[in-house]
């Protein structure tokens, strides 16, 4: 699966209600020697807002599932009926390993699941991969 058709991602959005795993996403991102800007949601009814108003359209969206107002799955489904937003790249950013919802967020269209690592450097690790790869899926 690509994340996307033509060269390197410039736009990361992050929909995470734990502004704690914000700063820490971020903070991993800044440790890369790779150009990317990283914008933040605090739930998915924010993302949603900032995207249906053109506020930005990212290249590649990381999705927590648990948050308030409007969780991680629902914000996938509206997503995907949007004629404009439907091909951005999901890739589900979850404590959870549930096996069910790994399988539930593939099927509604996210193109990877990733748990949140315990580690700093293992989400540095982690983020390098998916900005080397760029265009490929980490599975």
């Amino acid at each position: 699966m690509q994340y996307k058709d033509y060269g390197e991602l410039k736009t990361l959005l992050l929909v995470d209600d734990d502004t704690d795993d914000q700063e820490l996403f971020k903070l991993a991102l800044a440790e890369l020697n790779h150009p990317v800007q990283c914008l933040t949601a605090g739930n998915g009814q924010e993302a949603l807002d900032n995207l249906c108003t053109h506020t930005y359209l990212p290249d590649l969206i990381f999705l927590d599932l648990n948050m308030p107002l409007m969780n991680g799955i629902v914000f996938l489904e509206r997503i995907k009926d949007i004629e404009y937003l439907k091909n951005i790249p999901v890739i589900i950013y979850s404590t959870s390993d549930e096996p069910r919802e790994i399988s539930a967020a593939r099927s509604m269209g996210a193109v990877d699941y990733i748990t949140k690592p315990a580690r700093f450097d293992d989400l540095c690790k982690l983020l390098q991969l998916v900005l080397a790869r760029g265009t490929t899926s980490l599975h």
